[in-house]
């Protein structure tokens, strides 16, 4: 799967914090789901001086903080490798590489586990028929040898995810979800590799050959979900620049690494350059994206005595800027800390398949050996016994409880994604159907992503054409707004842009200006209120101030209405300035909204209504949503959103129309309904079975056959989806259940 490792002096890597302490990160190979990260933290808590263990399961790390007067990170690299698992170094190139090798090997094995079983159950269908005619012992001993030549090299590969994480287990002391899975087929092919050879009339490699193709393919798509997941979410060292332009004592600009700065150095940023690092402005002025703060798209005009902050983009005049903050100290790694640490307690969510399998796993163990021992100490032949105890290591087999989630969310995602919905998380339908609370960001997720002209009707359609025209030669934002007017208009030839100011041209010998009011000679305008910008056109002696706003979605105001009266409390907020979220908010209903909201506010609001017991779900588009999306218990971004962004959100929705976030709550609440009975089913299932196999009235072939039906039924169930899910357009509305706090007189 990957490349041997060298020796590692992973003294190297350790990081001296305060009072003697001492922290690493580390990247963990074969971490599958919550319970390997319980078992990591907890086998690490066992070692002498440890203060703290943190593993992230989306990215592997394991975060760990130590009294280095203790121990030291050899003995904590041997403490995990003890318990089964393989540390490294954590480095983002170098995680990227392993999981791209993974997942291409999880896809290689399911492509040789499908193809041969395709080609075993040609051979079992013939076997099968030919039982029930007149098919020679020969004959069919010679279609079973020709299953096994395909199934045994075909399960040592396809295999070898789930054989190894078993083997690991057993090194550690410990059983995983994979052991019995991995005993079971290799029980299987045992068995039909004995039964054929003493010319039985029944093997079982098509049934072991299946139940891989069944695990493998949720395993890769998982692994394939999570790996886009970190491709995304590390685009954010993107925003930072290699290169700063520094400022000596004498004024001399010299160009140096980023890393090099710190604070009270000056550095001068350029048009076009990104901002290396935070700090105030000391001379220039210029229009600045500050989105990565306040989520407003619009450019903020930045001058003298301004703080910016590294990874916002210049536009148009050249800033001199004294360094408050480098290296890791900017607002930037920041927001990449404050999402890392949010995603950590996310991923302790523990699915219910999870649940199920830490009581599933040693109850099989337990029954499969003592049926065993109960038949040996009645006295019958080995043979007898060891076929009774595979049969109901067969039964038992996981098969059904490992599909009972894959299959519901498989057919779930399939509605979601007629609807607009892509799920980025496995289990954000299980997190999705607890929700009671939800909070919404303004700008970009309330609102349209991109501003419009609101007064367009009332300037004359002379000057609006004028207007349109100059617009769609300039790169500015408010620009854009009106040159989406156009229909059919060309650009005039010859227009020529103004950085920071405006566009003009020339028109029948007359200069047409669209910009600022100050490049327009438009005097002083104030906009109708606080959410409105105006850019204003100058034609002779006529005059127009158009203005701009971004407007709220076709149909929030219907959506919004439809979450409260499902009894959600639904919220605003937003870094957007506090005078322009109030009258958003008052359109919409909703009382409790908050605007000049940082990204680490957003968190601490989110982890207040969390330690009132409330399930939040955060909706929003910006760089400064993606820390509140990572610490949400769940949460949705529009496609339009921000890589950032929709890389820490569970779904992502392709509407202009805000009633995804509805439909998205709707089919989760179906979908764990449908999970909950399918795993009752998988119980209920072996409450029947396995009491018929430890009595010995079940063969493996019937095993087998009870094994995929009970894997049929489930399937099944989950396929009722598709009448459940066909009034989402129209969510119905469902009662909430948790600790909600209604206002007098409020609909549930």
């Amino acid at each position: 799967m990957s490349e041997p490792l060298v020796t590692i002096d992973f003294s190297s890597f350790v990081r001296p914090t305060e009072q003697g302490l001492a922290s690493m990160d580390l990247a963990i190979d074969g971490v599958d789901c919550a319970a390997c990260m319980v078992d990591i933290e907890g086998t690490m808590r066992a070692v002498p001086g440890l203060v703290s263990a943190r593993l992230n399961l989306t990215t592997h790390r394991l975060r760990l903080v130590w009294d280095a007067n203790k121990t030291h990170a050899s003995a904590l690299v041997d403490a995990l490798a003890k318990g089964g698992y393989r540390a490294y170094p954590f480095e983002q190139s170098r995680v990227e590489l392993e999981e791209t090798r993974r997942t291409q090997w999880l896809l290689k094995c399911l492509g040789v586990a499908g193809f041969a079983a395709m080609n075993i159950m040609l051979l079992s269908v013939s076997v099968w028929s030919g039982n029930a005619n007149d098919m020679t012992p020969e004959t069919r001993d010679f279609f079973h040898w020709l299953s096994a030549l395909i199934a045994l090299p075909a399960a040592a590969y396809a295999g070898q995810p789930f054989f190894r994480s078993a083997l690991a287990s057993m090194r550690a002391g410990k059983l995983n979800m994979d052991f019995p899975i991995s005993l079971g087929i290799l029980l299987a092919l045992t068995m039909s590799v004995v039964e054929t050879a003493l010319h039985g009339t029944e093997a079982y490699f098509d049934s072991a050959i299946m139940l891989l193709v069944f695990l493998l393919a949720g395993r890769y798509l998982d692994q394939a979900m999570r790996k886009r997941t970190r491709a995304a979410a590390g685009n954010l060292a993107a925003l930072k620049g290699e290169i700063a332009q520094l400022l000596d004592a004498d004024g001399v600009m010299v160009a140096v690494p980023v890393a090099v700065l710190k604070a009270g150095d000056h550095i001068l940023v350029r048009p076009g350059d990104r901002v290396p690092a935070d700090g105030i402005i000391l001379s220039g002025t210029s229009e600045m994206d500050t989105s990565l703060v306040t989520g407003e798209t619009l450019r903020a005009r930045v001058a003298s005595g301004a703080r910016v902050y590294a990874g916002a983009m210049n536009f148009d005049g050249a800033l001199t800027i004294a360094v408050t903050a480098a290296g890791e100290g900017t607002m930037l790694d920041e927001v990449a800390r404050l999402v890392e640490k949010a995603g950590e307690g996310r991923s302790r969510y523990r699915r219910l398949a999870d649940r199920a399998a830490r009581v599933y796993a040693p109850v099989v163990h337990v029954t499969a050996a003592s049926t065993l021992v109960f038949w040996l100490f009645l006295g019958v032949g080995f043979h007898y016994a060891i076929i009774v105890a595979i049969s109901v290591l067969i039964i038992t087999c996981p098969c059904a409880l490992a599909l009972a989630v894959p299959a519901v969310q498989v057919v779930a995602a399939g509605h979601l994604f007629r609807a607009g919905i892509y799920l980025n998380s496995a289990d954000a339908l299980e997190r999705l159907a607890e929700i009671d609370t939800i909070v919404f960001d303004k700008t970009g997720t309330l609102t349209l992503p991109e501003p419009n002209v609101i007064n367009a009707s009332e300037i004359a359609p002379e000057l609006l054409g004028l207007a349109v025209r100059l617009a769609q030669s300039s790169r500015h934002p408010l620009a854009h707004a009106v040159a989406r007017l156009a229909t059919g208009a060309v650009p005039f030839d010859g227009a020529e842009e103004v950085p920071g100011a405006g566009v003009h041209a020339l028109v029948d010998g007359m200069d047409v200006r669209l910009g600022s009011a100050a490049f327009c000679g438009a005097g002083v305008h104030l906009p109708a209120s606080p959410d409105v910008s105006l850019i204003h056109l100058r034609y002779g002696n006529r005059h127009a101030a158009i203005e701009i706003r971004q407007s709220l979605r076709p149909d929030a105001r219907a959506t919004i209405e439809l979450l409260r009266v499902r009894g959600f409390d639904v919220q605003i907020l937003s870094g957007d300035r506090p005078e322009a979220v109030a009258p958003l908010a008052e359109q919409l209903g909703i009382e409790q909204a908050e605007g000049g909201v940082n990204p680490a506010q957003k968190i601490a609001v989110i982890e207040a209504l969390r330690d009132q017991g409330r399930k939040v779900l955060m909706v929003g588009d910006g760089m400064n949503d993606a820390p509140a999306l990572a610490a949400a218990y769940a949460s949705l971004s529009p496609i339009t959103a921000a890589d950032l962004a929709q890389a820490q959100a569970d779904a992502v929705f392709l509407s202009d129309r805000l009633l995804p976030v509805a439909q998205a709550l709707d089919i989760a609440r179906q979908s764990r309904a449908l999970m909950r009975q399918n795993l009752w089913i998988a119980v209920i299932y072996n409450a029947f079975a396995v009491p018929l196999a430890i009595a010995g009235y079940v063969t493996p072939l019937i095993a087998a056959a009870a094994m995929s039906g009970s894997s049929i039924l489930v399937t099944l169930n989950a396929l009722r989806m598709r009448g459940l899910a066909r009034h989402t357009e129209k969510p119905r509305v469902l009662p909430v259940r948790g600790p909600l706090t209604l206002a007098a007189g409020e609909r549930r």
